[in-house]
């Protein structure tokens, strides 16, 4: 690979594998995240995973609808921010209850600034691949490891990942996102909603956290929109390179490099 591709699968690596979102949130509210968590009332778990289910669903319908297919200029970083910044005050004004309001309408401006970055990247948002692959980036977030894989965070994902995407192509490709309760759907939604629900839970304990009020929800909606823009940021640049160069080369030396970080 050139120097210049390198130095691009670098920075994918260093977004990719170390997010930093808990740290930022942290030192926003003054706690541990962990401890919000467990102090989230009873029953919060179930419904932040059924809005989170519900919010991906709808995501996935409507977020590419309304874009310019053409455009190949740089992201709207900054009016994605703005939009999902007002929807977490919001929704961080009713609290827990309004996040059952707020999540589908933040999630959906987020999948069109992915979408966007995804553009910018090369991608043709108006295939499935890359629409999917846009929906992929919600279940990124940092280096653990899935199921003991040797991987490195970002590609146990994918590979975790892969069959569900394949099917879940393959059927829209055919019928369309008209089914949303389609067996291939409600797993590749599932699969999805089960990591991007740990970052919906931290966020969700934030905004109960007695001090932040509408202001924080603002503020934390606008950390949680960058930490997914940065995933897609390096989600975009590793499938761009792997245009170029191959998946097989670019894998090889992505690891190389996240070994290094």
């Amino acid at each position: 690979m050139h120097a210049s591709d390198l130095k691009r699968l670098e920075e994918a690596a260093k977004l990719l594998e170390h997010p930093g979102w808990i740290a930022k949130i942290t030192n926003m509210v003054g706690m541990p995240i962990d401890w919000a968590i467990k102090n989230l009332p009873k029953g919060a778990s179930s419904m932040i995973t059924k809005a989170t289910e519900k919010a991906i669903t709808k995501a996935l319908v409507t977020a590419v609808s309304t874009m310019d297919l053409n455009y190949r200029g740089k992201p709207f970083t900054w009016a994605h921010r703005f939009a999902v910044a007002i929807a977490g005050g919001a929704g961080g004004f009713f609290g827990l209850p309004g996040l059952a309001i707020e999540l589908p309408i933040s999630t959906a401006i987020m999948l069109r600034s992915i979408a966007d970055i995804a553009r910018s990247e090369g991608e043709h948002i108006e295939d499935i691949d890359a629409q999917l692959a846009c929906v992929q980036v919600f279940a990124l977030g940092g280096s653990k490891r899935i199921d003991d894989a040797p991987e490195t965070g970002y590609y146990a994902v994918r590979i975790a990942l892969t069959r569900a995407l394949a099917e879940a192509g393959e059927f829209i490709a055919e019928r369309g996102f008209v089914e949303e309760g389609a067996t291939v759907i409600v797993r590749l939604v599932a699969r999805i909603a089960s990591r991007f629900g740990v970052v919906v839970s931290e966020k969700a304990a934030a905004e109960t956290v007695p001090i932040v009020g509408a202001a924080g929800g603002a503020t934390i909606n606008l950390l949680f929109i960058n930490h997914f823009q940065a995933m897609a940021r390096g989600h975009f640049i590793v499938r761009s390179l792997e245009r170029t160069w191959g998946e097989a080369v670019v894998k090889k030396e992505y690891e190389r490099i996240a070994k290094e970080l």
